[in-house]
């Protein structure tokens, strides 16, 4: 008996597009032969994405559960060939469908809804990235899918006290903090969080550009540069943009903290744009 690898296994499944299980019990039955594998699993209706498995997936949606008790919460990016696709209600129900099967099991292996996925809607189907969070003592879990669903937010935000969470205040401030993080593009919660190697980046660039300066202006004029980096990259520095930025997101948080008499605490987040994975 021809030995089966685990190369001419990952062979069988980029070429066809079937499941682990079914390529290596084809693979055996065929004796090692990748072509008559591949006509084995085509015979099987294994392999209904063989034709279209090649062609690039570019478009699609980012989809969305959130637990009924806000405690957990899903987002994911599913791509197709076409906005038709897209935009199509059988692709947004197995997107959706998609969301809550991460949500039971954030490691759940999807191959075979994506393949039944493929042979009905008739277009390359790919599931490159999701996120899945679930609360750290007090707080709440929530998402916001854009216009369209080309852009998604998922959030923790936390409190000190229990009763905070079911505050309608608190639940409007997740709400828009949802809403800052989908229209400002942030790409961490605070300064702190800012990786070591990308600041010092910043820090040389702020200074070649006004390296011409004199020694004692230099300094100054590169705080404000970094002043304004972090205003675009850290989420609690960007200006709230439901006050028209007049006030910063920190502060916003800060405001209604007091009137809940509570700890706010922005904890974590994710925003995922269509695209955004297979051009990073």
């Amino acid at each position: 008996m021809a030995e089966i690898t685990a190369t001419d296994v990952a062979k069988l499944r980029e070429m066809t597009g079937a499941g682990l299980m079914d390529c290596k019990k084809a693979l055996t039955e065929a004796k090692g032969d990748l072509s008559v594998a591949g006509d084995l699993l085509r015979k099987k209706g294994a392999a209904t994405a063989v034709s279209k498995s090649a062609r690039e997936a570019k478009e699609g949606l980012v989809a969305q559960y959130i637990s009924p008790d806000g405690r957990l919460g899903v987002l994911v990016e599913i791509n197709c060939e076409t906005d038709f696709v897209a935009r199509n209600e059988m692709f947004r129900a197995f997107a959706d469908e998609v969301a809550k099967k991460l949500a039971s099991d954030g490691s759940a292996d999807l191959e075979a809804d994506r393949q039944a996925a493929v042979a009905k809607i008739r277009e390359n189907i790919k599931i490159p990235r999701h996120a899945r969070m679930e609360v750290s003592g007090n707080g709440m879990i929530a998402a916001y899918i854009h216009t369209g669903a080309k852009v998604g937010v998922l959030v923790e935000v936390g409190a000190g006290k229990e009763s905070t969470v079911g505050n309608n205040d608190f639940k409007a401030l997740v709400r828009d903090i949802t809403l800052q993080i989908a229209a400002g593009h942030p790409s961490a919660v605070s300064r702190e969080q800012v990786p070591a190697e990308l600041l010092a980046k910043e820090k040389e660039i702020a200074a070649e550009q006004v390296k011409n300066k004199p020694p004692q202006a230099i300094a100054k004029i590169v705080e404000g540069k970094l002043e304004k980096f972090y205003q675009t990259y850290c989420l609690v520095d960007q200006g709230f943009v439901k006050k028209n930025s007049e006030i910063s997101v920190k502060e916003h948080v800060a405001s209604v903290a007091k009137q809940l008499d509570d700890q706010v605490t922005i904890r974590r987040f994710v925003r995922f744009q269509v695209g955004e994975s297979a051009s990073a």
